[in-house]
């Protein structure tokens, strides 16, 4: 027998949801993942690095020049040096990422901040290295963080607080004003920060990414993850990365070459070459506000009250006119029923508070959007 140690964890909700998705042969705007292809000249340059030999293992850290494109990049949009030697280093995905991140920096007893809604994968980590999550609910409809509440939930155990913007599920948008407030917070209680940045190139109506890599006390304090699944359409790569001052990249990267060792090896000459030119991740934030204005044009008129997404390729939709079911319920029976696959969204929420909010996917193809809109207008 085995003792667990997540005795209270189940399946994934996207798990579920998709496979709810598949039994009902229904439309799946539940998973965040593109149903179009990446681009072929990416897949190119992978075929490429495979031809050319690039098959056998990577270094630890990742392939330098990789690396040293991703230093490039940093710097480039946030003005902060990685040293490619040192700094940064290339994984699985951004969820072996911070799974490394907590395994590397939280003990028992450490107290976690996390803002709730949250990424699923947070807290079972943090629980899993017998840490404690302090869970800071953030409110609809524009779910901005309360830092007077943060300031009051910061203890002497408190080690690490896990930001995540753009937000998923919300869309919301850390502001510069936001950023100064929790680098003011982290230099006066000692507070390591992992950052979440895996939507960092889909932001909305000119905003800007607010990355932790933008400010000089924070920078040397966070980590930074990333995702190149998120960013080129092709999420089952599972390729990211992970940037952090020297001190702490020692620690992760003590626990990484236990993790995974290294990662795709063609991948990663492949998109070494791909990052040369800016536009493939610069232009994303115009492809995917299309694609999210194409949406809520449709969807102008239903019942479904929306506040436009400011990031991330997700939109909340509140169906507290609609119906007085849970979320689950709603959509459960939107899947079952409609044929629309969606995520109910009170799973991420402390104590699983329901809001009466639902998540979509608008990484998809028009086609897939209007048939979406068509279905969701009937309510």
């Amino acid at each position: 027998m085995i003792d667990s140690k997540l005795p209270n964890i189940e399946t994934s909700i996207f798990a579920k949801m998709s496979k709810m998705a598949a039994d009902n042969h229904a439309l799946n705007l539940s998973q965040g993942f593109p149903n179009f292809p990446s681009d072929p000249a990416l897949n190119a340059l992978v075929d490429q690095a495979m031809s050319d030999g690039f098959n056998q293992y990577a270094p630890m850290p990742g392939d330098f020049e990789l690396r040293m494109e991703i230093s490039k990049k940093i710097e480039n949009l946030h003005n902060h040096f990685y040293n490619p030697e040192t700094e940064i280093t290339v994984t699985a995905g951004a969820t072996q990422a911070i799974f490394t991140i907590i395994a590397a920096s939280i003990s028992k007893g450490d107290e976690v901040i996390i803002f709730t809604p949250a990424y699923d994968c947070y807290a079972p980590t943090v629980e899993l290295f017998d840490g404690k999550i302090v869970p800071i609910q953030l409110k609809p409809p524009f779910y901005k963080v309360d830092w007077q509440e943060v300031t009051d939930k910061i203890s002497s155990k408190t080690k690490m607080i896990i930001i995540n913007s753009p937000h998923n599920p919300t869309g919301m948008l850390f502001s510069e004003e936001d950023m100064l407030q929790l680098q003011t917070l982290v230099a006066e209680n000692d507070l390591l920060v992992l950052s979440d940045e895996v939507y960092e190139h889909i932001i909305f109506d000119g905003n800007v990414h607010q990355s932790a890599s933008k400010f000089e006390v924070l920078a040397d304090r966070s980590f930074v993850t990333a995702s190149f699944g998120k960013t080129f359409h092709n999420t089952g790569w599972k390729m990211g990365y992970c940037a952090a001052p020297e001190r702490l990249m020692i620690e992760f990267q003590k626990v990484h070459q236990f993790v995974v060792f290294c990662v795709n090896h063609p991948i990663q000459k492949a998109l070494s070459t791909y990052l040369k030119d800016p536009n493939h991740y610069l232009k994303l934030s115009d492809f995917y506000q299309q694609k999210r204005d194409f949406f809520l044009h449709l969807m102008k008129g239903s019942n479904f009250k929306i506040i436009p997404s400011q990031g991330t390729y997700f939109q909340m939709l509140d169906f507290s006119e609609i119906s007085n079911e849970s979320d689950i319920a709603f959509a459960e029976r939107l899947t079952k029923e409609f044929k629309i696959a969606t995520i109910p969204t009170s799973v991420f929420n402390k104590g699983k508070k329901d809001f009466k909010q639902i998540r979509v996917c608008f990484a998809k193809t028009d086609e897939t959007l209007a048939e979406a809109a068509q279905i969701l207008k009937q309510f």
